[in-house]
């Protein structure tokens, strides 16, 4: 049976609370508790961008080449501009009249250069999608792989819809910014001072006319990041607490049709939504605020520039031509500041997105994979003797839950480990198939440390066998061949065969290329465990750990079970967590634990005899048994 997680639980959302409080300064991203995935990594916005940028080095590939076919497509931008005030002065007003051939030369010429820049901006899409695919890719394969080397305990902490989020949501907000807004906000910026060059040209007084215009808005940009940080960072996290809310209550819905709950789980689904709705709509409008702001500012530029060019430019210090290109050159100047408030929107977005996918990748494994250090040491082949030195356990923030633990388990012996509920049974399991380390003290395999042993050695030699074995949606064959992809059909046909399951088998519909639907949903709880012992069948491990293996299964399926698992067992060092009592009379050896200690140690008659804490659990056992028959 899996143990709760320790710390706190999910906290379900008022439907009535207060709105929050709008936000004046960004606060400190508080450091992770001990064994928790933090919220969101911490960091500037260009600290968060470079090391997202690091993560994801296919972006960077090429990116010289694409930047200087950005920097000709927005060179190509003031080809217009100055094809007007060259064809206006030089064509049309020409000395001596409309000069036509000039003016045809200067329209194809614009023309060449126009489709010469569109076929640049082409280029640099084409090029940016590929890299950014790529490099998010990656992303997201980092993320992925780092969710699974936590523990589980570790994963525990964060609702499953959330921390897919993380891999999912978060990294499509990275990509919109990378694609669009970060190509966006260069080419943006390379107007703005390719613009700001050819306006001093044309005109130095009306280009200070310009900046002094929008230079409080430049100034204000940076506050205003600080706070649209805040507000798409509250945005993302709602993101992950409504998509865990969801996921969890789809796939508990039996369980909450079953219990009458579907009111409070709709208002609970509804509070998350709405405090989505929230946080995005202040977010939005926040925005939209500062979008609104600069085509203001564009809208008073432009209407300036006209008044005072027209009234200057009358007496000969512009010509026609030269004010009908500063116009231009405004709108040149004008459009990239209202975009980038527009792409500084989604780059706060991304930035959140990127600090809770670097926060997960930043969570230190609790667990952590040897391979590769100098002192990662395979388990020697052979029978397994497991032992346990003065091993103690406590679950972060918590209490010890196993204390002093010393005990060997003998090579080629089958031990059951029995006790009252919450006595630490499940913890021992864990620590023995390292899904969890020690707090203090040693457990070894053949004189090994688990600590030092490489993950790919300990999965091939040490199997556990859940209390609910999870299946994935494909067949009962691909289900249990999870154990060894690589056996063939005759492999699996042999499982099934020597469990004495293909009476079983055979009533499916397809046999064993039977579906079994989401997490196993077409099978029964019994049938589900009998696929995890197939599996475990099949690994052909040197300790086999069962944890309640048996719990599930009906009695009838109980004996067929046993049977094939004496079988497997045979020869091979087993650990089983007992419910039922029957599985400790059957063992060679009897481990008894109590309140996180190990209390007895012996064969099963010998502990009933000496009346003790085992012969308690097994006189209540057989009265409890008696009691069910009659």
């Amino acid at each position: 049976m899996s143990e709760p997680a320790r710390g706190r639980g999910p906290v379900e959302p008022d439907p009535r609370s207060e709105p929050v409080e709008e936000p004046t300064t960004p606060p400190e991203d508080p450091a992770p508790e001990q064994g928790r995935i933090a919220v969101a990594s911490a960091g500037g916005a260009w600290a968060t961008v470079r090391r997202g940028l690091q993560l994801s080095p296919e972006i960077l590939v090429g990116i010289w080449v694409t930047l200087a076919l950005a920097a000709v497509s927005t060179l190509g931008r003031v080809i217009v501009p100055v094809g007007v005030q060259q064809t206006v002065d030089t064509g049309i007003n020409a000395e001596g009249g409309p000069d036509v051939q000039r003016i045809v030369l200067l329209v194809v010429g614009a023309t060449v250069a126009v489709l010469l820049t569109g076929l640049c901006s082409y280029a640099v899409n084409v090029r940016l999608f590929k890299a950014t695919e790529a490099g998010l890719a990656t992303l997201r394969i980092k993320a992925f792989r780092r969710i699974h080397d936590l523990s589980t305990l570790t994963q525990n902490t964060e609702r499953r819809g959330a921390l897919v989020s993380r891999v999912t949501s978060d990294v499509d907000t990275i990509s919109t910014f990378v694609q669009f807004g970060g190509l966006i906000l260069f080419i943006s910026l390379g107007q703005i001072v390719v613009a700001s060059v050819l306006m001093a040209v044309y005109s130095w007084w009306l280009a200070l006319l310009v900046w002094g215009a929008f230079l409080p808005l430049f100034l204000s940009l940076r506050p205003l990041q600080r706070l649209l940080s805040v507000y798409f960072g509250r945005v993302r996290e709602n993101v992950g607490l409504m998509l865990g809310g969801i996921s969890e209550s789809v796939v508990g819905a039996d369980t909450i049709r079953a219990y009458g709950a579907e009111a409070r789980t709709q208002r609970r689904i509804d509070a998350g939504v709405e405090e989505h709705r929230s946080s995005a709509t202040r977010a939005g409008v926040f925005a939209s605020s500062i979008f609104a702001t600069g085509t203001l500012v564009s809208g008073l530029a432009v209407a300036a520039v006209v008044g005072v060019g027209v009234w200057f430019g009358a007496p000969g210090s512009l010509t026609i031509g030269e004010l009908l290109a500063f116009l231009f050159l405004v709108q040149l100047f004008t459009q990239p500041v209202q975009i980038a408030t527009e792409v500084l929107n989604e780059l706060q977005n991304a930035i959140a997105g990127w600090r809770r996918v670097i926060a997960v990748l930043d969570t230190e494994a609790d667990v952590a994979d040897p391979d590769g250090l100098d002192r990662a040491t395979p388990v020697p082949t052979g029978p397994v003797t497991a032992r346990f030195e003065d091993v103690s356990y406590a679950y972060p923030d918590g209490p010890l839950v196993l204390r002093g633990i010393d005990l060997e388990i003998p090579a080629q012996t089958r031990v059951a480990v029995v006790g009252e509920t919450g006595s630490g049974k499940t913890t021992l399991a864990k620590l023995l198939t390292r899904l969890q380390d020690p707090a203090g003290g040693r457990v070894l395999l053949n004189g090994v440390d688990l600590r030092d042993v490489p993950f790919s050695s300990l999965r091939r030699r040490v199997v556990l066998v859940p209390q609910e074995g999870f299946l994935f949606d494909v067949s009962l064959r691909d289900n249990i061949r999870l154990a060894r992809p690589e056996a063939h059909d005759e492999d699996v046909e042999l499982v099934v065969t020597e469990l004495g399951l293909q009476p079983w088998v055979s009533g499916l519909p397809h046999g064993l290329d039977t579906r079994v639907g989401q997490r196993g949903e077409s099978l029964s709880a019994g049938e589900r465990q009998l696929v995890a012992v197939a599996r475990a069948y099949l690994a052909d491990p040197d300790l086999l750990v069962l944890d309640e293996a048996t719990s599930a299964v009906d009695p009838a399926t109980e004996v067929r079970l046993n049977r094939a698992l004496d079988g497997l067992t045979r020869g091979r060092t087993s650990v089983a967590i007992a419910h039922r009592l029957s599985t400790a009379e059957a063992a060679d050896l009897v481990v008894v634990v109590d309140a996180g200690r190990v209390v007895e140690v012996g064969p099963h008659a010998e502990l009933v005899a000496a009346g003790g804490a085992y012969a308690a659990l097994h006189a209540s056992w057989v009265a409890q048994r008696s009691s069910v028959e009659a």
